[in-house]
């Protein structure tokens, strides 16, 4: 495995911090990164001023073209929850990928996909002042990624799958 350390950056609008955490690099192409999320790592979250442990191996993917982002949860050496941010496509500077993230996220949990934080993304609509269209165009990405995740388009096609054998073992 790769070991070339990537900071991801998650921002709100404005270009605010939010949280950040490092991971390993797994895949990096022109349009995307796969990276893993270790057991263990300490995510640093800017606007609830805390720290977190995260316990579970994570598979994550970032999209420099495409308005979301994809985190799988792996425990056990399988996927238990997917969390997928609405956010602008990321970025990649150096050894940090960044993303705007929007508030509105898809979760699959037990066995369902749930659309949350749309409270959250009402109240930062008006805090942050989106302007008419970013709106719009949160609500209608959601909907594009419903559709990918119906039809397993990339990388709900197994694309995740395949790097879960870099998961180091305990």
């Amino acid at each position: 495995m790769n070991n070339e350390q990537i900071s991801i950056q998650a921002l709100k609008y404005g270009n605010h911090r939010h949280y950040e955490w490092n991971t390993t690099l797994l895949e990096k192409t022109e349009g995307y990164v796969f990276v893993l999320g270790h057991y263990g790592r300490e995510l640093q979250h800017y606007t609830k001023g805390k720290i977190f442990t995260i316990d579970n191996w994570t598979i994550e993917f970032f999209s420099f073209d495409s308005w979301f982002t994809v985190s799988a949860d792996i425990v056990d050496g399988r996927i238990t929850q997917y969390y997928c941010n609405i956010c602008k496509p990321a970025q990649m500077d150096g050894s940090t990928v960044s993303f705007v993230d929007l508030d509105i996220d898809l979760i699959y949990k037990n066995g369902e996909w749930i659309v949350v934080d749309e409270d959250e993304f009402a109240v930062h609509s008006i805090k942050f002042s989106y302007p008419s269209d970013l709106i719009d165009r949160v609500w209608q990405e959601l909907r594009g990624l419903q559709q990918l995740i119906a039809r397993k388009g990339f990388p709900f096609d197994g694309a995740i799958e395949k790097h879960m054998a870099k998961i180091p073992r305990r």
